[in-house]
């Protein structure tokens, strides 16, 4: 099919948010356009399990700052299991370059969470993305 749509590399994600109308908002706009939401998850607690259970999950977002603790120590546990990890946040962390494939400024448009995710995609197959939105930085070192 000459125009049909691309497979995705990335279809499977893991929304680690504690401000429950960005996680809502985040959740239905990434269904819509058709990846699947492992789970929302709002703590630690519940991302650390959602990781350890063995689900497929190509890729978290997570927000640094929860309820519970630090989204770093989220990113750890993915990074550790293989998993991309894309931190959502008003204040990127110091260690993220070694622990996600990005970090993306809140507040973010849907349109710029899609092309992060593009971005971390393109660098995932080897490509160069076409286009970083604004408020994104992408760590090839890590993606």
């Amino acid at each position: 099919m000459l125009f049909g749509k691309k497979k995705r590399l990335i279809e499977r994600v893991l929304i680690v948010e504690d401000e429950p109308l960005v996680a809502f908002d985040t959740e239905h706009f990434l269904g819509a356009e058709g990846f699947q939401i492992v789970a929302t998850v709002d703590s630690v607690v519940d991302a650390l399990a959602a990781i350890g259970s063995g689900a497929a999950i190509e890729l978290v977002l997570v927000d640094v700052n929860l309820s519970d603790g630090s989204g770093v120590d989220v990113a750890r546990a993915a990074h550790a299991a293989g998993i991309q990890v894309l931190f959502v946040t008003g204040n990127c962390p110091g260690e993220a370059k070694s622990l996600a494939a990005g970090c993306l400024s809140k507040p973010y448009s849907p349109r710029d969470l899609l092309a992060a995710i593009g971005a971390i995609e393109a660098v995932t197959g080897g490509m160069d993305p076409k286009r970083l939105p604004t408020g994104f930085s992408l760590f090839r070192s890590a993606a």
